[in-house]
């Protein structure tokens, strides 16, 4: 059994929905579920929230926030995940930011670097991940796969 197939399992047997706003992943966390079957029981709905605007637009990320803290930020994460749970009516959001390269990071905060935003019922748990020297597709694949992991140890 994939861990894909266990999370879908433990969703349904908690009868938990569940909704992502993704950014530098642009949905591939979503994708990897659809894969399984009975996704349908499980998955409200995906924001691929590129964009800032999107990001204040489809899961209501305060402009204030992102101005603040910038989009790539355990803060917009956060209200990232909030957002997609409200939005979607959901147990669970998930809210993924961050910067896949090759270009594009900072000193603080460089390339590989990727902020997490969980919302599970009434909790809220935030992370930052550095997958430094990986390629941009090697960031958003370990991206997917800390989610997906870091899903079935928190549910």
């Amino acid at each position: 059994m994939t861990i894909e197939e266990k999370l879908v399992n433990l969703l349904m047997t908690k009868e938990y929905h569940i909704s992502f706003a993704e950014s530098c992943t642009g949905g591939m966390v979503c994708a990897q579920i659809v894969n399984v079957p009975n996704a349908s029981k499980v998955l409200n709905s995906s924001f691929i929230t590129y964009s800032n605007e999107a990001k204040m637009k489809w899961v209501h990320v305060d402009p204030d926030t992102l101005e603040k803290f910038g989009a790539v930020s355990e803060e917009v994460a956060k209200e990232m995940a909030i957002g997609a749970a409200k939005v979607s009516d959901s147990d669970i959001g998930v809210g993924i930011t961050g910067i896949a390269g090759p270009a594009g990071g900072t000193k603080q905060k460089p390339v590989g670097m990727v902020c997490f935003g969980f919302k599970i019922k009434d909790n809220l748990y935030t992370y930052t991940k550095h997958f430094s020297d990986q390629s941009r597709n090697e960031v958003r694949k370990s991206s997917v796969d800390f989610v997906i992991k870091k899903l079935l140890e928190l549910i």
